[in-house]
């Protein structure tokens, strides 16, 4: 097993890989509200794709590229001698830090165009209805750029519901990760392409779940965001959200990414070929 990078240097490989990793999402996802460049949600889904294979072959070899919470509690539990427990607060706040500072960047970016947006649309920042704004930031389910906004569109998917999708797709992308990272994997493709498969994961998880929840899979990438939506103006619009849902997108990862982790440990680890009992 190689040596664990400095704190310092894994630190700042979590900050610029999770950085990364929010700028092409969010980006993607205003570049696709505000201007509609982007033609239908395989093409959002795609560019996140891409975005986190980026941002993991920027970071990998400083830090180890978990660029989310879930998936560093998930090594923390499981692979505790390559990622001690010790480690695992001091990524979390590098990774929230890297994903405020994105959605800052976006802000600041695609500022003319969301003000645009929102004249266009009758949209009133911070008002209910005002999530087709705010989701160029944080996350909402159903997605209002499908269902809408209004009572009708919130029935079709409750704060369980949701949190049990971001569970779900965060708990089938922990999979992935432990198996293309495990040693016993003999059939894994090689690790210069392991970047490419996880961002892949991704790009199909979103293009399967996003219209229930926008499809988010990573606390830090929803939270860091929302928060700077609040203080843009979103105000409870972004937090709590509507139906005080925010908090699906931090709970659902941090309890759907271990599950996913502990899937691998009981079948793939004792089953692949170098694990057979």
């Amino acid at each position: 097993m190689p040596p664990q990078p400095s704190l310092n240097k894994a630190l700042a490989g979590e900050a610029l890989g999770t950085y990364l990793l929010v700028l092409f999402g969010t980006g993607s996802v205003a570049s696709a509200v505000l201007s509609g460049a982007q033609v239908g949600l395989w093409q959002v889904a795609a560019v996140w794709g891409f975005g986190v294979t980026l941002a993991i072959y920027v970071s990998a070899g400083l830090s180890g590229a978990h660029l989310n919470p879930a998936v560093s509690l998930s090594m923390a539990l499981f692979r505790p001698a390559g990622f001690p427990a010790k480690r695992l607060l001091p990524y979390v706040a590098a990774q929230l830090a890297g994903a405020v500072l994105a959605g800052a960047t976006v802000a600041a970016l695609f500022g003319p165009l969301l003000r645009r947006f929102e004249a266009a649309n009758g949209v009133v920042r911070g008002a209910p209805g005002s999530e087709l704004s705010a989701m160029v930031f944080g996350e909402y389910f159903p997605n209002p750029a499908i269902f809408g906004t209004d009572a009708a569109a919130r029935a079709l998917v409750s704060p369980g519901q949701a949190a049990l999708v971001e569970g779900f797709g965060t708990a089938v992308l922990v999979l992935v990760i432990f198996a293309l990272t495990s040693s016993r994997n003999t059939d894994k493709p090689g690790s210069n392409l392991t970047p490419f498969f996880i961002g892949f994961t991704v790009a199909v998880l979103i293009s399967l779940f996003a219209p229930l929840t926008q499809a988010g899979w990573n606390p830090a990438r929803d939270f860091g965001p929302r928060l700077v939506a609040f203080m843009l103006g979103w105000g409870s619009v972004a937090i709590p959200g509507p139906d005080g849902g925010f908090w699906v997108y931090i709970v659902g990862p941090l309890i759907g990414g271990p599950l996913g982790g502990l899937v691998w440990q009981l079948v793939g680890e004792r089953y692949t070929a170098n694990g057979t009992p």
